[in-house]
């Protein structure tokens, strides 16, 4: 059998990195259904859309939308719009409670996930933390906030904290931005297969599940 690996470029409080998780994690459901078996090896690298936010604060993402695209009824389009996207992929997106944060802390314990736990628990930390966001309005650049979510998928709090309070995992979130600009990768989400073959936006599940499907079998 062959093996995969998928390096997803993406941020915790981009719509589409949500609805683009969501979409490739079915579109792999769906080869294991069908009984393809290959090993598919998912690690996530970090991008901030917005690396200026502040760190200490955190404000409406309405009032940052409205600010970016021309005013609150170009804001209420643009979220009604991804709002319904997400509906349709099983993802409730609460925009109007959405909390605008600076995402470094939430990427460095996503690096901590990774390097302690592995990459299938990065990418269930990968998940709430965006649930975090996009649903339940919570304030992901707050460090209580990441402690609280990276315990319900079965990380030791107290070891995260002690690690985050550190300048640990920094340069590990610098690196990825680095190597995604190395990629040209310059909107997410990304999807970088067997570091030949990229996959970029929240593309249809079948798109994702033909490419895998196509890449497997040329691998074996």
């Amino acid at each position: 059998m062959a093996s995969v690996r998928v390096d997803i470029w993406s941020d915790v409080i981009c719509p589409w990195c949500y609805i683009g998780k969501r979409r490739f994690d079915t579109a792999v459901a769906n080869l294991r259904a069908r009984g393809i078996a290959d090993a598919i090896e998912i690690t996530f690298h970090s991008y901030q859309l917005d690396p200026t936010a502040p760190t200490d604060t955190a404000s409406p993402a309405f009032d940052a939308y409205a600010k970016k695209f021309g005013g609150p009824d170009a804001a209420h389009q643009i979220l009604d719009r991804v709002t319904a996207v997400a509906a349709g992929d099983g993802i409730t997106f609460n925009m109007d409670i959405a909390q605008r944060a600076n995402t470094l802390l939430a990427h460095r314990a996503l690096h901590f996930a990774l390097q302690h736990h592995g990459a299938q628990m990065q990418a269930q930390l990968k998940e709430v933390l965006m649930q975090a966001y996009f649903t339940d309005g919570q304030n992901i650049g707050d460090l209580n906030v990441i402690v609280a979510y990276s315990e319900k998928v079965g990380i030791d709090p107290v070891t995260l904290r002690e690690w985050l309070s550190t300048d640990n995992g920094i340069d590990a979130v610098r690196d990825d931005i680095h190597a995604g600009a190395q990629r040209d990768i310059s909107a997410v989400p990304s999807f970088v297969i067997n570091d030949q073959f990229l996959i970029p936006g929240a593309q249809d599940v079948q798109v994702f599940e033909n490419a895998l499907e196509r890449i497997i079998t040329r691998s074996r």
